[in-house]
This record gives structure tokens, C-alpha cells and sequence, in this order.
């Protein structure tokens, strides 16, 4: 029986890149070019919003770091499986040079999403967002990927599973990309 469960959640898993919010529309590797097409190099839409202890966090005050944004949901199976290649690539950025924010887009209210995460032991930031915000970012399914240069533009977006190299290379072009700082660039 366990065999046949794994059997059906790799099935799954593998023909489901992405959950989809309440209406899914077109297929979402298509949307992810589209989005890919029209968002890198566009400035990254500003947000300021609630952690899960009710501290606020602001893309605006993150300028100057790589910025890995991924709108999930508690609903979204592929999600969980995000979490712990969310927390590798985490771990291999102590120096602060790269943030993780995951952006759940639950309505269901703070203390699911605390007790979901709680349970898969994320262990970056996770902010209280919707799924308006995530449009905004060109996210069409879950869990959505988007790449924010150090100047705050957005440099890359994937729907569905990433792997943690795959990722690293988003995190390098970002890198690579943007151009210095200056002195009077700080956050806005």
C-alpha cells in the first residue's frame, strides 16, 4: 500500500508543476514564459507585509541583496516540497548577500500558515500576502519563484519545483547582472 501511495505522489508530483489559485487559466508553462518575457529587468513591485510574529517586512529595505520571493500556499502540495530546498539554499547564504521570503497566499488567516510551517520547519522569513500580490509579480500557479536583482528590479521567474543548483544559478545571474551599488543607492 505504501508503495502504490508513492507510486500515485510522484505521478502526481510530475504532472503537476504547479497548484493553480481559484481560476488556473491557461497551462502554466506557458505562462511562465509569458511572465519571463515580460517581467525581467521591470522593477520589482513594492510591499511591506507581516511576518508570522506581526513584524513588517520591506522589499524596499532588502536593496542591495538578491532577493528570492516564492508565493506558496498551505494547498499547494507542491509547495511543501519546496520548503527544504528553500532551506539549503538558505543555509549556503549566512553572509546576508541573498534573502529567502516565502509570501504565502493563504486566506485561511496567520495561525494556519504559522501551524503549517511549523510542521515543515521552514526556516526564512515567511510573510502573510494574497494572491492579487503575487499576480502583480506575473506568479500564474504555485509555488512561484521570483528573482529581485540587488536594485530591485526583477531578473527572473520559475513556476513549479525548483532544485537547489538550479536555483543557485538564478541567485548568480541576479548577482552577476546588476551593476554596484553606489553610495546614494541604499533602500528607498
Amino acid at each position: 500500500m505504501v508503495r502504490a501511495w508513492c507510486g500515485v505522489l510522484i505521478l502526481t508530483l510530475s504532472v503537476t508543476p504547479a497548484c493553480g489559485g481559484e481560476d488556473p487559466g491557461p497551462d502554466p508553462a506557458s505562462q511562465e514564459q509569458a511572465a519571463l518575457e515580460e517581467q525581467p529587468g521591470e522593477p520589482a513591485p513594492d510591499f511591506t507585509l507581516s511576518d508570522l510574529s506581526g513584524g513588517q517586512v520591506s522589499l524596499a529595505d532588502l536593496r542591495g541583496k538578491v532577493v528570492i520571493i516564492d508565493f506558496w500556499a498551505t494547498w499547494c502540495p507542491p509547495c511543501e516540497f519546496q520548503i527544504p530546498i528553500l532551506n539549503e539554499v538558505y543555509a549556503a547564504h549566512p553572509d546576508g548577500d541573498v534573502e529567502i521570503l516565502g509570501i504565502s497566499v493563504d486566506t485561511e488567516g496567520v495561525d494556519k500558515v504559522r501551524e503549517y510551517i511549523q510542521k515543515h520547519d521552514a526556516h526564512y522569513p515567511i510573510l502573510m500576502g494574497d494572491e492579487a500580490l503575487a499576480r502583480r509579480f506575473g506568479a500564474p500557479g504555485f509555488p512561484s519563484l521570483i528573482v529581485v536583482d540587488p536594485q530591485g528590479r526583477i531578473d527572473g521567474v520559475h513556476v513549479g519545483l525548483i532544485e537547489a543548483p538550479e536555483l543557485e544559478g538564478f541567485i548568480a545571474d541576479a548577482a552577476r547582472e546588476a551593476p554596484a551599488l553606489t553610495a546614494g543607492d541604499g533602500p528607498a
